[in-house]
């Protein structure tokens, strides 16, 4: 069994930096992807960022620029580097991670959230 956990959320101030840190919590036979999404107060759950199997990322347009999605080798491990943090840029975010359990069957997991609170 899978079970992302995050780490590293804070209260940042505008304009700062931030390293978020996802620990897959258990291991795939074949993980597609890893991936960040965020929810911010009165809003849907979002994209921010995916890395997928072929080292392929993925951002969202709000944050394209700005964050940066790595993974380690063993897929242990998903890193989200957040650059020019903006006040709307404070949410939940959750790690996502994907990929076959075994030859036939599909998972798809979530963590709990980590807070990212950016506020002067």
């Amino acid at each position: 069994q899978v079970q992302p956990v995050e780490s590293g959320g804070a209260l940042v101030q505008p304009g700062g930096s931030l390293t978020l840190a996802c620990a897959a919590g258990g291991s795939l036979l074949r993980t597609e992807a890893m991936g960040w999404y965020r929810q911010g107060p009165g809003k849907e759950r979002e994209l921010v960022a995916e890395i997928t199997a072929s080292d392929a990322t993925n951002y969202g347009d709000s944050v394209k620029g700005r964050f940066t999605i790595s993974r380690d080798n063993a897929w242990n491990t998903a890193y989200l580097q957040m650059n020019s943090l903006k006040p709307e840029d404070t949410a939940v975010y959750y790690c996502n991670v994907r990929g076959y359990r075994d030859s036939v069957h599909w998972g798809n997991y979530w963590g709990e959230g980590t807070l990212v609170t950016v506020s002067s």
